[in-house]
């Protein structure tokens, strides 16, 4: 989907103006999404000639001059965030339920003329970071059908990376509108928890959740972020920004980077070169790199699904449905159960250390402007994830999971291809409400490789 929401932003009157546009992206959505029904990505698709019939009315209504600024853009939404009049499963068919009332993100971008053509796959109730949890199908890469596409945002980032929307709606706790864009070289961002509502969003750790963006350049990614962001009175969980940080690093900045000794790529050492390759793009882009301890990034991480978070987690999901009535996916269940080895004593322990981390990552942001990470330490295949599905998955998330936790910010990236094409992110993150610098300082990366990523060959 070539369509730039960016653009489409700018020229709202051309395509007001000319009707064929948007129905003709709409028509294209659907013909792309017809042919490729074996990517998974897709757990339900409107019928096409009702999104048409929207998109038309959409027009006509521009037509006399209300202000529609995604006029006629199709978008998805993953399949945890409520769509009116569209099922929300979750990933989970007896869970299924139709809402009367769309989310509060989805309400702003549909008020906004955006299209939505459907609900997008992931792993169960947002429990994963592979792609390969689903009733529905596994996800696979973009780059390379033999590898997972990551998770629990996989439908959205594969919906966007294969061309079926301009845009996408995914969710992220530990990663997971982070890890599937980089490994389908799209751009994912994940807000300041509380910038966007979750209003509409099934919980999964609602404490830390968020509704994250996948999209294909920063600049879209930065626009459908204006629209959907925002206080909202309803959400218990949505908060006012204490200061905004609107501006992106200034021509000199300093960027934390992982001392190369510390790097962790799980037996793949030619990840941890392409993570290197990033680090010297920044510095030709005007920054300072300064190695910072990441013990406690990994130590907050190491809460999140080897902690009582996954408590938080079983609890959402237990006052939504029985977990132990048979409907659940036996790693999800898996899962959950861990959550009974935890006791209210082991949780205060953990919630007075993180508070301690936090404390640490404080101090080391203050030496500077973002911190940059491998968007996931390595790609595993769907076979290997599928053999092993708890310990690698707890892989994937070693440098995404404390990001909540922390609460930061963060944009991750397309960087780098492995040889086999198969694409390899960075992720920038900060400190809470530093969501603008950070989109400022992704879009001047972004620039420095004029939309195209890295590609490591074979044998160096």
């Amino acid at each position: 989907m070539s369509q730039s929401v960016a653009r489409s932003r700018t020229n709202h009157e051309t395509v007001a103006r000319n009707s064929s546009l948007p129905l003709e992206a709409i028509e294209t959505a659907y013909e792309r999404i017809e042919a490729e029904r074996d990517r998974n990505c897709w757990i339900y698709l409107r019928p096409r000639e009702e999104a048409l019939e929207e998109c038309r009315k959409l027009v006509a209504r521009a037509r006399t001059g209300e202000n529609l600024p995604l006029l006629g853009i199709p978008f998805g939404v993953k399949d945890n965030i409520d769509v009116k009049g569209m099922p929300t499963t979750a990933a989970c068919p007896a869970f299924s339920y139709t809402p009367w009332q769309s989310a509060h993100s989805v309400e702003r971008l549909t008020a906004a003329g955006a299209i939505c053509l459907g609900k997008t796959n992931l792993d169960q109730f947002a429990t994963g970071l592979s792609g390969a949890r689903s009733p529905y199908g596994s996800c696979a890469s973009v780059g390379d059908a033999r590898y997972i596409a990551g998770g629990s945002s996989s439908g959205s980032a594969v919906a966007v990376a294969a061309g079926h929307v301009a845009f996408a709606l995914g969710t992220d706790t530990g990663g997971s509108g982070r890890i599937p864009a980089g490994f389908n070289n799209i751009v994912g961002i994940k807000p300041t928890v509380g910038l966007v509502s979750s209003r509409g969003l099934v919980p999964n750790c609602p404490t830390i959740d968020c509704v994250s963006v996948f999209c294909n350049t920063v600049s879209d990614g930065e626009a459908i972020l204006e629209i959907i962001e925002g206080f909202d009175f309803e959400d218990p969980y949505s908060r006012l920004p204490r200061a905004f940080f609107a501006s992106g690093a200034g021509p000199s900045f300093r960027f934390g980077r992982i001392a190369s000794g510390d790097l962790e790529c799980f037996g793949m050492p030619e990840c941890g070169e392409l993570y290197e390759r990033a680090c010297e793009r920044f510095v030709q882009i005007g920054g300072t790199a300064i190695e910072v301890d990441f013990a406690p990034f990994r130590q907050a991480g190491e809460l999140m699904f080897s902690g009582p978070w996954v408590a938080e987690r079983r609890s959402a999901i237990a006052s939504l449905m029985d977990i132990d009535s048979g409907s659940l996916l036996d790693v999800t269940r898996t899962v959950l159960g861990s959550a009974a080895g935890y006791s209210a004593i082991d949780t205060f322990g953990a919630i007075h250390r993180l508070h301690r981390l936090r404390r640490n990552a404080e101090a080391i942001f203050a030496g500077i402007d973002a911190l940059v990470v491998p968007t996931a330490p390595r790609p595993f295949t769907l076979e290997e994830m599928h053999r092993d599905p708890i310990t690698l998955n707890n892989r994937l998330g070693y440098y995404s999971y404390f990001a909540n936790l922390l609460d930061l910010c963060g944009v991750a990236i397309p960087n780098a291809t492995l040889p086999n094409g198969m694409p390899m992110g960075v992720t920038l993150l900060a400190p809470a409400w530093h969501d603008r610098a950070l989109i400022g300082l992704a879009r001047r990366f972004e620039a420095s490789t004029g939309g195209a990523a890295f590609e490591l060959k074979s044998g160096g």
